[in-house]
């Protein structure tokens, strides 16, 4: 457990002293930005009650068509999570690497490589894995199956890992 908690404080102090450990494959040279609609609608996809405030086919495309058509897909806003490729943006979707997402939906623990396997088989671009419903064993083995298994489909999906999110303060 101590040496787990060590490597991965090496691994953040790595990371904030600006030498990041990352593979060489082209992804995320820059910065993967684009626009995601969890801060803002969360898991409402009541659309009957709320059709202003919640998660549709609608939104989506509104959202990709207000990327390409205001120019931000030109200053590098290339993903839409989740989107069409047909505008040229780029397909992101979420995961959790516990036995639920957050918002209570089927994790990808004991499914990594199906689930990797599965975004590949849709041609998912980006995929963001959170915590939710995970302790730190599971961290420690999921989170670097899962970068694995997404390099074994041989698609370049970029792996955006919330792994830092749910790490304790070991200084207290």
């Amino acid at each position: 457990m101590m040496a787990a908690l060590v490597i991965q404080w090496l691994a953040l102090a790595s990371l904030l002293a600006g030498g990041a450990v990352s593979l060489d494959n082209g992804l995320a040279l820059t910065p993967p930005m684009g626009w995601m609609s969890w801060e803002r609608y969360r898991c409402n996809v009541d659309c009957t009650t709320d059709p202003y405030n919640c998660i549709s086919e609608e939104l989506y495309m509104e959202m990709a068509d207000r990327l390409v058509d205001q120019g931000y897909k030109d200053l590098g806003y290339e993903f839409v999570n989740i989107d069409v490729h047909s505008r040229g943006l780029k397909l992101g979707i979420y995961g959790d690497i516990g036995t639920m997402t957050c918002g209570g939906y089927p994790g990808s623990y004991g499914h990594i490589e199906t689930d990797a396997m599965t975004y590949a088989e849709w041609g998912v671009d980006m995929v963001k894995v959170d915590g939710c419903y995970a302790n730190e064993t599971v961290f420690a083995e999921g989170y670097p199956a899962m970068g694995k298994a997404l390099n074994a489909t041989g698609r370049p999906i970029v792996y955006s890992c919330s792994w830092p999110a749910y790490l304790k303060d070991v200084r207290n």
